[in-house]
């Protein structure tokens, strides 16, 4: 989308300036530079002129051919790569239109980026969610209109009606949540768990100077941190720290290496890390195996104890089971 704005940008005006370009699109000067980049690798005839009054634009005569394209299809571009996703949210015969339409105005190496370039944005080892009303919840965004969600929730009552002003959609690891303002305040829901939802012919009120990435960006570090309620002192081999983002998330490791000691001769060190309930903490310590040595603090020291003493008993009780060979 935002290759498609620099080069509308030079047709418009002529000539543009790298500053002049990312003031407008609100990106960086290096960012600038990259996007010119790759316009002329896609074939755009886009030079730079050199000097005081320099800077860049199109070969003279060239025009792009991109006409007929509707609002709704200029929003969907933002989707090119996801097909997957636009269609969840209805917008597949949208994006299929503009991409079209994109296509005629771009050379044929255009199409090399879907080519060499795919976006998964669903997580390892989990199975898509289930979000039957993900279309109308995408339509009341789209249009800006309120929604009435039947919802299904944690705690009781676990099915509730709610009237919300949707704010925006938000894939994240392969799961959609909704944003919305409702009775005062912002709330997340799991799209999942809608039940029905029902869009109205009301408008939906926007908090003013809302914006939807920089909230995600700071509820999703608010949930990480209060899943937290309390720290491990542990002692890591140089495998147990290459696991860590992959066993316990980023947060933790992030903790381990701003907490993490100098190495000893076999390269461990001692570091603090957050961990759940104590119940949460020893399930995850053992995941690492022989990879971590626990040292506190004294409860938590217990529980890890006493079930890494319970799991001892249970496999040395039982004489070695010898299975039969596999052909």
């Amino acid at each position: 989308m935002r290759l498609l704005s620099v080069l509308l940008s030079l047709q418009k005006h002529g000539r543009r300036t790298a500053r002049e370009l990312a003031s407008e699109l609100e990106v960086s000067v290096r960012t600038i530079y990259r996007d010119i980049e790759a316009l002329g690798a896609a074939g755009v005839p886009v030079y730079a002129e050199r000097g005081p009054a320099g800077g860049y634009r199109l070969l003279d005569g060239y025009r792009t051919r991109l006409t007929g394209m509707t609002p709704d299809e200029a929003e969907a571009l933002a989707l090119v790569g996801l097909p997957g996703t636009a269609a969840e949210l209805g917008l597949g015969a949208v994006l299929t239109a503009a991409e079209l339409k994109l296509h005629a105005a771009l050379p044929t190496t255009s199409g090399r980026v879907r080519e060499r370039f795919h976006l998964d944005p669903a997580g390892w080892f989990q199975a898509p969610d289930d979000t039957p009303w993900l279309g109308a919840v995408a339509d009341a965004v789209w249009r800006g209109v309120r929604l009435t969600l039947r919802y299904r929730r944690w705690t009781e009552p676990r099915e509730v009606t709610r009237t919300v002003d949707p704010l925006g959609v938000v894939l994240k690891a392969g799961r959609w949540y909704l944003v919305a303002a409702a009775e005062g305040t912002l709330r997340t829901y799991r799209v999942s768990k809608v039940l029905h939802a029902e869009p109205l012919a009301e408008e939906c009120t926007r908090p003013e100077g809302f914006d939807l990435a920089a909230h995600w960006g700071g509820h999703t570090a608010w949930f990480e941190a209060r899943q937290y309620k309390g720290v491990a002192h542990v002692r890591l081999s140089p495998r147990g720290l290459d696991l860590l983002p992959g066993m316990l998330g980023t947060t933790v490791a992030r903790a381990a290496a701003d907490t993490a000691g100098t190495p000893d001769a076999d390269g461990w060190v001692g570091a603090t890390i957050p961990v759940e309930s104590p119940r949460m903490a020893v399930s995850d310590l053992l995941r690492l195996g022989v990879d971590v040595e626990l040292l506190g603090p004294p409860e938590l020291l217990a529980e890890y104890s006493t079930m890494v003493r319970d799991l001892a008993l249970r496999y040395l009780s039982h004489p070695p089971v010898n299975l039969p060979a596999q052909s």
